[in-house]
Formats: C-alpha cells, sequence, structure tokens
C-alpha cells in the first residue's frame, strides 16, 4: 500500500514533530549531496530545527557560498539603473498598447465584415451575435427619436393652427372696421353695436381654445361658422 498524501500543516504534536523533522533533515541533506555530486553544483544547505540547533551540508566551504551570493544578488540588483528600468517598463507597457490597438483594429474589421477568413465557426458566431444585439439598440433609439419627433410636430401644428385662427380673427376686426368707416353716420351706431356683439362672441371662442385643446377640430369650426352668422 502507497502512503497517503499529508497536510501540510504545523504538526501539533512535539513528538510528532520532532520525528518528522528528523526524518525530512536527513532526506534534504541527503538530496543536497546528490544535486552536488550528480550535476557538479556548488550547494551550502543550513537548517535551524525549533530548538535552535543549526545543521548544515556545503560541498565547498559554507562561508565562501554565502560570500558568493551576496555577490551574485548584489550584482544582480545594480545590473540596471533606474532609467534602464523605467526604459523597460514603458517598453512593456507600449507594447501593451499596441498589442490592444491591434485587437481594436481587428474588432473593428470584422464588424465591418473585413479579415473573416482567420475566424472560427464559433468565433463568427459571437461576432453575429455582437451585430443582432447592436442593431436592436440601434433600431430602438432610431424608434424613440421618430416618436419624440413626431410628438413635436404635432404639438407645433396645433400651435400653428391657434395663431392662423387670431390672424384671421384680426383680419375679419380690421375689414369690419374698414366697412364702418364707410358707413352713413346714422347706420355706424347700428353697425357698431352689432359689431360689439360678434367681437365679444369672438373673444369668448378666443378664450376657450386657448383653454382647451384642439381635439375635436369639427365642432370648433362649427361654432365658428355659427358666431359668424350673427
Amino acid at each position: 500500500m502507497g502512503r497517503g498524501k499529508i497536510e501540510i500543516k504545523r504538526i501539533e504534536n512535539n513528538t510528532n514533530r520532532q520525528v518528522t523533522f528528523c526524518k525530512r533533515r536527513n532526506g534534504l541533506l541527503k538530496k543536497a549531496y546528490e544535486l552536488s555530486v550528480l550535476c557538479d553544483a556548488e550547494v551550502a544547505l543550513i537548517v535551524f530545527s525549533s530548538r535552535g540547533r543549526v545543521y548544515e551540508y556545503a560541498n565547498n566551504n559554507i562561508r565562501s557560498t554565502i560570500e558568493r551570493y551576496k555577490k551574485s544578488t548584489a550584482d544582480t540588483s545594480n545590473a540596471y539603473t533606474p532609467q534602464e528600468i523605467n526604459a523597460q517598463f514603458y517598453q512593456q507597457e507600449s507594447k501593451k498598447l499596441r498589442q490592444q490597438i491591434q485587437q481594436l483594429q481587428n474588432s473593428n474589421r470584422h464588424l465591418m465584415g473585413e479579415g473573416l477568413g482567420s475566424l472560427n465557426v464559433k468565433e463568427l458566431k459571437q461576432l453575429e451575435t455582437r451585430l443582432e444585439r447592436g442593431i436592436t439598440r440601434i433600431r430602438g433609439k432610431k424608434h424613440e427619436m421618430i416618436l419624440a419627433e413626431t410628438e413635436n410636430l404635432q404639438k407645433r401644428e396645433i400651435q400653428l393652427e391657434q395663431e392662423n385662427m387670431c390672424l384671421r380673427a384680426k383680419i375679419q376686426e380690421n375689414e369690419k372696421l374698414q366697412e364702418l368707416s364707410m358707413m352713413p353716420a346714422g347706420g355706424q351706431d347700428y353697425a357698431f353695436q352689432a359689431y360689439l356683439a360678434r367681437n365679444v362672441l369672438q373673444l369668448n371662442m378666443m378664450e376657450s381654445l386657448t383653454a382647451y385643446p384642439l381635439s375635436d377640430k369639427k365642432t370648433l369650426h362649427l361654432g365658428y361658422i355659427y358666431a359668424s352668422s350673427i
């Protein structure tokens, strides 16, 4: 039977922890020795136990190996100046931005139906879905704008009709005044009284038009004819 997997966490039992430490320490030292012999590598290993004891292995002088390690890490950290590090950073960012620009250009070309030869069936299906969603949003926005424009035109039509009726009333008023000015003096009094009666009736009609929208144009037109015939 093979050994089962052990959960990697701190062993709470002191005895078990010490036994495991001894076994794995010896195995680690053995692996370090084998690595140095088989691969001709310079190996230095230092292990401190929980009790403070130190265990080490080195196929060369351990202090010289440590000094070599310090020198190697110092040379690596000082290999580039801050300016060179910034230049490398901006070069990487520039490369990423160029890739993103290229991806966006390819995406726009695909939306225009160009360069589709490099896409597989799944990618073409995704592109088709994107186009259908975009067309649906565009049509919805166009319909909304058409409805708003139609509503504005209807309001403008009602406003123009009301202004037209006001202008017609003023024209008729001017014509009546001209007729009164051309009549003899005896008949002007009677004609002027009739004119005032018609004028008051027309004013009442205009007030009613302002207070209520022109929803029933036929009824208002008949009322206007009746008023003119008085």
